[in-house]
């Protein structure tokens, strides 16, 4: 709603900024015509808070009657401005469609590992310090729902049944639908706190206000799940110097002031092994370990992709382990949740940096800079350096060293099915060209006066020379070289 005001404010400019008054005048003449009547005709104080932001109950009709207003008539810029209202209404009415209990969800029966984090976790959160607040970052399908369920879950069988216990799923990278509205967690929460619903104060800031009154002195315990950015979690923050919070998000939250993060890697070889195992069950993974632990290399130890063909292998008795290579491998975990949960984080990129992922789907899996990113998207390494970060914040590539980062197996793969539907051939061919010529470029700096044959190859360079660069296999996987 806060975009629209803003455009219809833009509108009111490009019409030649006519008064309040005028506006009202305007509105007046179109509803007379219409035989409207005289007592619902608006207020010039009415039609000046159309252009107010933070409202959150808009009159529909008025706003539609404004544009028409500015725009002389045109029911065809009328037509489009409607449109965007409903789906600007319908967004903010699912966003106050909340999951919130004041109870815990059960812990997965699959939790395997993380026995340092987890208790590096329950350290932070029993400090005794002021309002103790952790968030556990890391990409999509890394468990960390699992582990702060795992964690929650813990405190409490220590503490007793007596904590109050706050949960949210703030749908920060949900498939569908937006990310939950504070104003609308909160009234939630307190109803859960014992408020009856005219004791709700109407605004945000008084709900989060006696929010923070109520869990004073409690020592409540508050999990706040899929948290989609900082600006989310602000109001919904308890204060109180006893009461814990634990967040988890695929999002770096910077912006959180007063809170440990503690990034959420993939399993290792071990727990990666033990997973496989509990899902898979013991007759399918310990007559060949060696097989298994292939295939959790090939998966990058990625929790929900290793659910996921655990339970194949459960499931399918006839697949041989040798069946599992790579091509089936990341085909069977994207058609059965890594592609969906992948989609939501690629979602909420801006432009650029979804380009960017898609074009990264023609590097090898291997570590990648900034100039080779911006050799493929053709603009300025500061611009792919930003491009970059943002890819890095939603943990969609990893940093490996101070200037190179890696995509994981599984979200190449992602890329490079949606290169496929989201870039055309010709430029797809021209960012590999580019990429290319970035390489040998690169490479005959980097010579110096060195022989050759003294200088090991780049990445790029052993990729082009055996064959590894590729055209994504949906173009036909033909190598470059022989291209």
């Amino acid at each position: 709603m806060h975009e629209f005001i803003a455009e219809l404010r833009l509108l009111k400019a490009w019409a030649g900024n006519p008064s309040i008054t005028e506006i009202t005048r305007r509105v007046h003449q179109d509803w007379q015509r219409a035989r409207r009547p005289r007592s619902e005709w608006p207020a010039r104080s009415t039609v000046g808070n159309c252009f107010q932001v933070g409202r959150r109950r808009p009159n529909s009709d008025l706003l539609l009657a404004v544009v028409h207003a500015l725009v002389g008539g045109d029911e065809a810029v009328v037509s489009a401005w409607r449109q965007s209202l409903r789906t600007v209404l319908g967004e903010a009415e699912a966003a106050t469609r909340v999951s919130a209990y004041d109870r815990l969800p059960a812990a997965l029966p699959s939790f395997a590992g993380r026995s340092g984090l987890a208790a590096k976790t329950q350290a932070l959160l029993s400090t005794g310090e002021e309002a103790p607040t952790v968030a556990l970052e890391g990409m999509a399908g890394v468990g960390k729902t699992s582990l702060a369920l795992h964690v929650a879950h813990q405190l409490l069988a220590e503490e007793g049944a007596d904590v109050p216990v706050l949960f949210a799923n703030l749908r920060g990278f949900a498939p569908e639908g937006p990310p939950a509205d504070p104003a609308a967690l909160l009234e939630t929460f307190l109803r859960l706190l014992g408020v009856t619903g005219d004791r709700i104060p109407y605004g945000l800031d008084g709900r989060a206000v006696l929010y923070r009154q109520l869990l004073a002195g409690t020592g409540a315990l508050v999990v706040l799940d899929d948290a989609a950015d900082a600006e989310q979690l602000r109001t919904l923050l308890p204060g109180a110097r006893d009461c814990r919070t634990l967040i988890t998000s695929r999002q770096a939250l910077t912006g959180l002031d007063a809170t440990a993060r503690l990034p959420v890697p993939v399993l290792d070889p071990d727990d990666s092994l033990e997973l496989l195992r509990e899902t898979a069950g013991a007759e399918r993974v310990d007559p060949d370990r060696q097989a298994v632990r292939r295939i959790a290399h090939i998966l990058e130890h990625l929790p929900l992709a290793l659910s996921i063909i655990g339970r194949h292998m459960r499931d399918h008795p006839a697949w041989a382990l040798g069946d599992y290579y790579q091509e089936s491998l990341s085909t069977l975990v994207l058609e059965d949740g890594v592609r969906a949960a992948f989609a939501a984080s690629d979602a909420r990129l801006p432009m650029g940096a979804r380009r960017l992922l898609r074009l990264l789907a023609l590097h090898p899996p291997q570590d990648v800079d900034a100039a080779t990113a911006a050799a493929l998207m053709d603009e300025p390494v500061s611009a792919a350096e930003h491009h970059l970060d943002t890819l890095a914040a939603t943990h969609l590539i990893r940093r490996t060293a101070p200037g190179r980062l890696r995509l994981h197996n599984l979200t190449h793969a992602y890329a490079e099915e949606r290169i496929c539907i989201d870039e055309p051939a010709t430029r797809i061919r021209q960012a590999l060209g580019r990429m290319l010529a970035h390489g040998r470029e690169t490479a005959v700096r980097d010579e110096s006066g060195t022989a050759r044959a003294l200088r090991p190859s780049t990445p790029l360079e052993h990729a082009e020379a055996s064959g590894e660069l590729s055209l994504p296999r949906a173009l036909g996987g033909r190598r470059v070289l022989a291209a």
